[in-house]
């Protein structure tokens, strides 16, 4: 088995040696047949096939999700939709850019501008200014056919909770990189010294100049996303961990999903859902805890063929 092979593929491929089930790799391991006798069952992705098609795709769609789940009363972060506009007028409208300086004049504090489907955090910009904006709206317009815009929020606390028909498999916190000064060094040098180094891409250069005084703590990144630097830290039980699988399992009702992982931030000490993901995607923390995430991927494969 190739060390580089996703956590999910060798999932699947451990499951189904222990079950009789044949399994056959496509697309470069993104389709994935599993056959056992007259039996065949697909994942796709990182999408096990347990989802409807409606709510996977509820899922995949940020503004489509926020609309259901203000429809159900699930408090949510907003995400407005607008079209590329190579779709053409038909599609997109015309006053899409004013719509866009309407949002950002609205929201002071910024704005993220983000493709409407897609994972990881890629190409998402916090945005402060017109200029900015086109830049953002640009690059993210040349490969998606749609962006959203949610007003930026200060972030308190960012957790992820993984759901199998409701239950609560996994659930972590995303802890951002950060350091903590010691009122010597600056802090380029405590972020470098740490193994930051690449977060401070993140900051203004002059910023990173500044010497952190004695304790003072430091986030080096705004984003929570795993790929860029957040470490997955398992919660205990207790009320916060219990109001986030609460919120999460709300979310995942009001779309009418099966299996996923489900994003809740903490603002102004209020929690709201960020994200719904169909496709349960759990490489990073299954570097720090394989047992967990193959126990998870087993009971949602267990439901694919009709396992007690």
């Amino acid at each position: 088995m190739a060390g580089s092979e996703r956590i999910f593929l060798q999932a699947i491929r451990r499951y189904c040696a222990g079950h009789g089930i044949a399994v056959e790799i496509r697309s470069g391991g993104w389709l994935i047949a599993m056959r056992r006798g007259a039996t065949c069952r697909f994942a796709f992705g990182y999408d096990i096939g347990l989802n409807s098609a409606i709510a996977h795709r509820l899922a995949n769609d940020k503004s489509a999700a926020g609309e259901a789940l203000s429809l159900a009363q699930v408090p949510c972060v907003p995400h407005h939709l607008f079209l590329n506009p190579s779709l053409g007028v038909h599609v997109a409208g015309t006053a899409w850019h004013d719509a866009m300086l309407a949002l950002l004049a609205q929201n002071p504090q910024g704005v993220v501008v983000k493709p409407n489907e897609g994972t990881s955090g890629r190409a998402v910009f916090k945005v402060t200014n017109r200029n900015e904006l086109d830049r953002a709206m640009t690059e993210v317009f040349s490969s998606s056919l749609g962006l959203v815009i949610a007003p930026y929020v200060e972030i308190e606390d960012e957790v992820r909770v993984i759901l199998l028909e409701g239950r609560p498999m996994i659930v972590y916190r995303k802890e951002r990189p950060s350091v903590t000064g010691d009122g010597v060094h600056t802090l380029h040098e405590l972020a470098t010294a740490a193994g930051h180094g690449r977060q401070l891409r993140e900051l203004e250069a002059r910023e990173t100049k500044n010497v952190l005084a004695k304790g003072e703590r430091r986030i080096l990144n705004w984003r929570h996303n795993l790929d860029a630097g957040a470490e997955p830290v398992l919660m205990d039980d207790g009320e916060v961990r219990a109001a986030c699988v609460k919120l999460a399992a709300d979310a995942a009702s009001a779309i009418g999903i099966t299996f996923a992982s489900i994003d809740v931030v903490r603002v102004d000490g209020a929690w709201r859902v960020l994200e719904i993901n169909s496709g349960v995607m759990m490489e990073a923390l299954a570097k720090l805890h394989p047992e967990l995430v193959h126990a998870t991927y087993d009971a949602a494969l267990d439901r694919v063929f009709g396992e007690d």
